[in-house]
C-alpha cells in the first residue's frame, strides 16, 4: 500500500522541489537518497515518478514545453493563424515561460558544459518541437496540390529545432531590458525560414544576417 506521503506526491512536486534544490544550493542534487532524505520522503516514492534525475531534468523541458502550448490554445485567434504566426507565437511564448525559470535553465545549462549532456537534457523537448514543426508544414502542404510546391517536413523541422537552439544560446547571453533583442531574433529567424521554405527571399537572409553580424560583431 502507498504511504500517506507518496499519495500527495506528483511529478510538479518533485520537479519543484528539485529545482528549488538546485537554486538555493546552488548545485544539483548529489543523490536521490540524499535528496529524498532532505524532502522527508521514501526514495521508493520517488521513482514511482522518475527512474532518475536525468529524467526528471528532461521532464522539466518537456513541461515547458506543454505549457506554452497550453498557453497558446487558450488563445481564440490561434486556430485562425498562418503557419508562420504559430511558428512565433510557439516561439515567444516558450522564452517567456523560459524567463520565469531564467536562474534554473542558465544554471544547468552552464553547468552541463558539455554540450552532449544538454542535449541528453533537451531530447524530449527535441522531439516535441520536431513534432509541432512537422505538423505545421503538413498542414501547409495539404492545402498544396503540386507536389513540387511541397516542403519537406523532416527538413523544416530539424531546421526549427536548429532554429531554437540559436534562440535559446541568443537569450542566455542577452542582457538587454526585458530581452527585447531576443524578441527581435525570434521574429527575424522565424520570417527567414518561412522565406527560404516559400520562396528563398534573399533580402530577408541578407537582413537577418545583418542582425547575427550586428549583435555578435558590434
Amino acid at each position: 500500500m502507498a504511504s500517506a506521503t507518496a499519495n500527495k506526491l506528483s511529478e510538479d512536486k518533485l520537479i519543484a522541489w528539485f529545482m528549488d534544490t538546485v537554486l538555493e544550493q546552488e548545485k544539483l542534487p548529489k543523490s536521490i537518497y540524499k535528496f529524498c532524505k532532505d524532502r522527508k520522503i521514501k526514495e521508493e516514492d520517488f521513482y514511482k515518478f522518475f527512474g532518475s534525475f536525468e529524467g526528471l531534468q528532461q521532464s522539466i523541458w518537456e513541461k515547458f514545453f506543454a505549457n506554452t502550448l497550453a498557453l497558446m490554445e487558450k488563445n481564440e485567434k490561434y486556430g485562425a493563424m498562418t503557419n508562420e504566426e504559430k511558428m512565433l507565437t510557439f516561439f515567444f511564448t516558450f522564452f517567456e515561460n523560459l524567463t520565469l525559470n531564467r536562474s534554473y535553465v542558465l544554471f544547468v545549462l552552464k553547468h552541463h558544459s558539455n554540450s552532449l549532456d544538454n542535449m541528453t537534457q533537451l531530447k524530449g523537448l527535441r522531439k516535441n518541437i520536431k513534432a509541432f514543426a512537422t505538423g505545421l508544414i503538413d498542414d501547409g502542404n495539404s492545402e498544396k496540390s503540386l507536389k513540387v510546391l511541397k516542403q519537406s517536413p523532416q527538413l523544416f523541422s530539424e531546421g526549427a529545432w536548429i532554429q531554437f537552439l540559436f534562440l535559446l544560446k541568443f537569450w542566455m547571453d542577452d542582457s538587454s531590458a526585458d530581452f527585447e533583442k531576443t524578441d527581435i531574433a525570434i521574429e527575424k529567424s522565424v520570417t527567414t525560414i518561412f522565406k527560404v521554405f516559400d520562396n528563398n527571399s534573399l533580402e530577408k537572409i541578407l537582413d537577418f544576417g545583418k542582425f547575427l553580424y550586428k549583435e555578435n560583431f558590434a
